[in-house]
Formats: C-alpha cells, sequence, structure tokens
C-alpha cells in the first residue's frame, strides 16, 4: 500500500506542514480543510461505483426470485434504466450546481440513493409489483448517481491548476476501486442465503441494497458544515495570476473553447464507448473464438479483469509522476489514445483458418460461433488468444491514462468557472457511450463479425486522435493576462496598474 499512499500522502503534507502559503491564497488551515473536503469527493466518488457494481451480479437471480419466469430483457431494462437516470439528470444537476453551490444537490442526491438502496433491499414488499419497482429503483439509483458530475465540478474548483491531475487520478481510481470492490462485497453476501419471509429481510439479494443505503446516510453525514467546507481556490489562483481585482473580472476576461471543449467531450465518448464494447464482448468473443463453455468464459475472464482492474490502478497512480515528464496533452494521444486504437486492431482475427464452430443448440454449454445465426462465421478468420490478451492490456494501460488525462485537461481548458453543467455533458456522454454499446455488438457484431465492429471502432478512436492532434495548442488554459503598460491603457487601468505596482513596492 505504499504508492497508495505516496498517491495521496502529497496533499496531506502540503497541508499539515506548510504554516504560511508563499502566494497568500490560502493559510495552513484552511489548505488542511480544503483537502478534507477533496477527500470527502474521493469517498463520494468510490461509493457511487460500488453502489452500481455491488448489485451487477445480482440482478438476474433476484428477478428471478421475485418474479420467475422473468424474460431476459427485463434484465437488460433493469441495468439499463441506471446509466439513463444517469444521462438524463447529470447536466441538470450540474445547472443546480452552478446555480445553488454544491453541497445542496450532492445532499439530495446522497439522500436519494439511501431510500432508492433501502427500496432495493426490500423489493420482495412490492409484489406483484416488484420487477417494475427493481426498474424504478435502478433508475433512482441512476438519477442520485448523477452527483459525480458535481463532484467533478467541485474537484475543479477547490484544486490549484497544479494539484488537478493527481486530484483527478485519485478520484479515477476511487472508482475503479469501487467497480472492482462491489461484485467482491456481492460474493460474500451469498452465505446469507435466500430469506422467505414475509416482513424486512436481511439474505444476500438485501444485504447489497442495505449496505448502500448505510453508505449513503454516512456520506450525506460527511457532506455537513463541520466536515465538508466550499472552497474556490481556483477562482482565487486566476484573479492573483491575471492581476484582476475580483471573481467576476476574472470571468468576464475569460471565455470558453468551445471548439476544445466539445472535442474533449467527443473524445471522452469515444474511449469509454471503446472500453465498454470490449467489456460487453468479451464473454461473447472469448466463447465463440476459442471455444470455451460459458462456465469456463467466466472463470477465465473474472481472473483476467481483476488483473485489468490492478493494472488500471497501477497506471492511476503512475499518472502523476509521469505528467513530470511527458506533457499531459502527448500522454493523453500517446499513451491514452494510441493504445486503445491498437487493442481494436489486435480485436480483428488474424489467425490462420476459421474459429470453432459451435454444436446446433449447443453453444452455451461448449462454445464456439454458432453458424446457424451468424452466418459470417464461416468466412471470418480465428482470433488467437495471444491477440487478445494483448488487446486487454492496450485497454487496461490506455483507457484509464486517456480518461483521466480528458478529465485533467478538460478542467483546466475550462478554467474557473463554475463547471456543473460542462460536467453533466461530460458524465452524460459516458453514459450515453454504455447505452449504445450494446446496441453497437446487436447491431454490427452480430451482423457483420468481429472484423467490421472492431474496424469501426478502431478508425473512429484513430479519427478522434488525429482530431485531438489538430486541436492541440488549444488544449491548455489560458495564458495570464499581463498587466497593461501606464502609457497604452485608459486612466482607470492606470491607475488600477500603479495601485498594484504601489502593493507590490510595499510587499518588498
Amino acid at each position: 500500500m505504499e504508492w497508495l499512499k505516496r498517491l495521496f500522502g502529497r496533499e496531506v503534507r502540503e497541508g499539515n506542514t506548510r504554516d504560511a502559503p508563499e502566494d497568500g491564497l490560502e493559510t495552513a488551515q484552511e489548505r488542511r480543510r480544503r483537502w478534507r473536503s477533496v477527500y470527502v469527493i474521493y469517498f463520494t466518488m468510490f461509493q457511487m461505483s460500488l453502489g452500481f457494481s455491488i448489485v451487477l451480479t445480482g440482478v438476474w437471480p433476484y428477478l428471478d426470485m421475485l418474479q420467475p419466469g422473468t424474460k431476459k430483457e427485463m434484465l437488460g431494462v433493469a441495468v439499463g434504466a441506471s446509466p439513463l437516470g444517469q444521462l438524463l439528470l447529470s447536466p441538470l444537476l450540474g445547472l443546480w450546481a452552478n446555480r445553488a453551490g454544491v453541497r445542496a444537490p450532492l445532499s439530495a442526491t446522497l439522500g436519494l440513493f439511501a431510500l432508492a438502496s433501502a427500496l432495493y433491499s426490500q423489493l420482495h414488499l412490492t409484489r406483484p409489483y416488484a420487477v417494475s419497482c427493481m426498474i424504478a429503483a435502478r433508475f433512482l439509483i441512476g438519477v442520485s448517481s448523477s452527483n459525480v458530475a458535481v463532484a467533478r465540478a467541485y474537484l475543479s474548483a477547490a484544486t490549484r491548476e497544479e494539484e488537478r491531475t493527481r486530484a483527478v487520478s485519485a478520484v479515477s481510481l476511487a472508482q475503479v476501486l469501487g467497480f472492482v470492490a462491489g461484485p467482491a462485497l456481492q460474493a460474500a453476501a451469498a452465505p446469507l442465503g435466500t430469506s422467505v419471509s414475509a416482513g424486512l429481510r436481511f439474505d444476500m439479494y438485501s444485504a447489497p441494497g442495505l449496505l448502500n443505503a448505510a453508505l449513503g446516510l454516512i456520506n450525506l453525514l460527511l457532506l455537513m458544515p463541520g466536515c465538508f467546507h466550499i472552497s474556490d481556490i481556483a477562482v482565487r489562483e486566476a484573479v492573483q495570476a491575471r492581476g484582476e481585482r475580483s471573481e467576476k473580472e476574472v470571468l468576464k476576461s475569460l471565455k470558453p473553447d468551445y471548439v476544445s471543449s466539445w472535442m474533449l467531450v467527443g473524445a471522452f465518448f469515444v474511449l469509454v464507448f471503446n472500453f465498454v464494447l470490449l467489456e460487453t464482448l468479451a464473454s461473447t468473443l472469448t466463447m465463440e473464438q476459442f471455444g470455451w463453455g460459458k462456465a469456463q468464459a467466466l472463470q477465465y475472464l473474472g481472473a483476467l479483469m481483476s488483473a485489468g482492474a490492478l493494472v488500471a490502478c497501477l497506471v492511476f497512480a503512475a499518472i502523476p509522476p509521469l505528467t513530470k515528464l511527458v506533457e499531459e496533452r502527448a500522454l493523453m494521444l500517446w499513451g491514452g489514445f494510441l493504445p486503445v486504437v491498437v487493442a481494436s486492431l489486435l480485436c480483428i482475427p488474424w489467425g490462420p483458418g476459421a474459429p470453432p464452430l459451435a454444436d446446433p443448440g449447443n453453444a452455451e454449454a461448449n462454445g464456439g460461433c454458432p453458424q446457424d445465426t451468424q452466418p459470417w462465421c464461416a468466412e471470418s478468420r480465428a482470433l488467437t488468444l495471444a491477440q487478445f490478451l494483448l488487446a486487454y492490456g492496450c485497454m487496461s494501460v490506455g483507457y484509464p491514462l486517456g480518461v483521466t488525462l480528458i478529465q485533467t485537461i478538460f478542467s483546466k481548458v475550462l478554467g474557473p468557472r463554475p463547471q456543473g453543467v460542462w460536467m453533466g455533458v461530460l458524465t452524460g456522454a459516458g453514459c450515453l457511450s454504455r447505452a449504445l454499446g450494446p446496441v453497437f455488438v446487436a447491431g454490427v457484431y452480430a451482423e457483420r463479425g468481429p472484423a467490421a465492429a472492431f474496424s469501426a471502432t478502431a478508425a473512429v478512436t484513430l479519427m478522434a486522435l488525429v482530431a485531438l492532434r489538430v486541436v492541440y495548442p488549444r488544449l491548455r488554459p489560458a495564458p495570464p493576462a499581463q498587466p497593461p503598460h501606464p502609457l497604452n491603457c485608459s486612466r482607470s487601468q492606470t491607475s488600477r496598474y500603479m495601485l498594484n505596482l504601489d502593493l507590490s513596492i510595499i510587499h518588498l
């Protein structure tokens, strides 16, 4: 755990060891209070990821227990309800945060998260409407998880520009840890078994929901004024750097670069789409290309995904020192996007011969490519295991690097202005990519095969890389304005300049 201590340790040392800040923006006590609030945001992001993933593996058996004979189409609706709620509410919640501050929307969504999780844990009480109530609970959990846009906006406002990369890396790590811990905690609840009580239950299906509700209430308490404080250090830093007298003057002088901002939103969509597509297709791809049965695929992919999550955590921890050696924009392009392009190219079947064909009606047990429903199986070349492993490795490195640096650069390009709406748009782009992934699988992979699917994603990702390279000079914060020369400005500007000059002499 030493690398984790080093990742967070710098902020702690900065808050504890400096008796007085060198630039006068904050005292040592204010710095400690600011970073304590940032840690609350880390916990919020961890909890939202945990809340999504902890029930994911148990949704289908829970549905089947609540209403035996439920069609599998309802599984897709129940799982998709959460990202749909997040997609619809993220920009609106960001607008609320811009108008009223971050505490109100964060508190409201965490309260909603606790209530929706409690409802999910006791769905047996809602029979015969249990399936509809599950979909509603999942939708409300998605609505509440749209607070990640507000959390990202607060992180942008509460960190200095030099701290931003480390802070975004840490919050991305918190999200990954939540996704990894969720299925493990669901598995740990399995020994509780299934309860048949007609009243309140505590079993393998209700325990994850109750844990979510409890964590939501704890997180709500952490947002109380005694623990969580609103910080605008980014604005004050911009005021000082630009020599302006107020926040309004700074925001008036800074116009958002819409070209680079929307380019980064599109690039974020492309990266998340690539990751979701590979995760969605992993089981199907290995069963059809390698002849693995369902149980074998789940076993091997579980180990592979665990290894990929570990690699991602190491990458998140390595981003801050890497950005000291390589410029952020270059690292995003060549360390983030390029490996993702390579991963898509590696998933195009290159092997000799065709993939193993499935026995009609027995593909799920023994694996193989079902030629009766997918005619391209007889004409496609086989994907080799080495290709797939290398592709997954490239994705495990490129995806965390790319999404972290996109969020970092996006925040810096927007500047010190309130970023709630823009972060909502960015979060919505990620939700949309998660929703379109299964549609793409059904429309392209099932009809045309892996060559067509991954050729398309490789081409789109390469186009995104080229587009970012075209706007490369614009992917940075606006430079601080130089103070006007007294001979070339108005009387009011001259007076302000001379006042600043007099104050500088007094400080000397």
